[in-house]
């Protein structure tokens, strides 16, 4: 298929703090298959905390949930395996965008910017991140996956701190593959807290209390 360039444009919702300095941290949080910037603000805030920026970045791709054209509910998705390099190479163009953006805009720092994802996008976000290590202070990953090739050496060392929270009764990903994922993140990765949670698909209220944790250790 021939290919043209033709110029896109992402969106994303944002909460901001009341007070903002150079030692608040921006979350850049991405939303699973199927769902939307709006859900992914709701649980995003309060896991990661009211007195962070949190930019909820909208999937490229649109489509009626449940199949019904002109119905009114939307959903979107960051696209599909068959085009797997035009989605990772759109995917990383919207999040280095945004962070930029966000970054001049309110003074924070790289150090200071953690990428979250849940389900779909976590794999585009491990890739990102092994691109771009200088991109991101840290990683949330929920209910997602590893890259199928992030053993490669293609990816650069990542120092940032990761943090991966898998379901126990995952129906994406099964248990015995989500166990194996803390040893092959730490082929790039070289600090890396992994937690399986009880439940399936979904994402975990008991996220909320590991995060706070982490982020307290790792960002104050």
């Amino acid at each position: 298929m021939e290919a043209i360039q033709v110029h896109f444009e992402a969106g994303y919702l944002l909460h901001v703090p009341a007070q903002v300095n150079e030692s608040t941290l921006l979350v850049l949080t991405l939303h699973g298959y199927g769902s939307n910037p709006e859900t992914m603000l709701r649980l995003s805030t309060p896991s990661v905390g009211e007195d962070c920026i949190v930019a909820s970045l909208r999937g490229p791709n649109q489509y009626y949930a449940g199949g019904v054209p002109g119905g009114d509910t939307v959903a979107y998705n960051w696209g599909t395996r068959p085009h797997g390099d035009l989605n990772i190479r759109l995917h990383h163009e919207i999040v280095r965008t945004a962070a930029a953006q966000l970054r001049t805009r309110f003074g924070i720092a790289a150090s200071r910017t953690l990428l979250m994802g849940f389900s779909q996008p976590v794999g585009l976000n491990y890739r990102f991140v092994g691109t771009y290590p200088e991109q991101a202070g840290g990683i949330i990953a929920i209910c997602g996956g590893v890259p199928k090739d992030w053993e490669e050496d293609k990816y650069r060392a990542v120092t940032s701190p990761v943090l991966h929270i898998s379901r126990s009764e995952d129906e994406f990903f099964p248990t015995d593959v989500v166990r194996g994922f803390p040893d092959r993140l730490r082929h790039h990765a070289s600090d890396v807290e992994f937690h399986l949670l009880p439940g399936a698909h979904r994402f975990p209220s008991k996220a909320r209390a590991i995060i706070h944790d982490w982020r307290a250790r790792f960002f104050g």
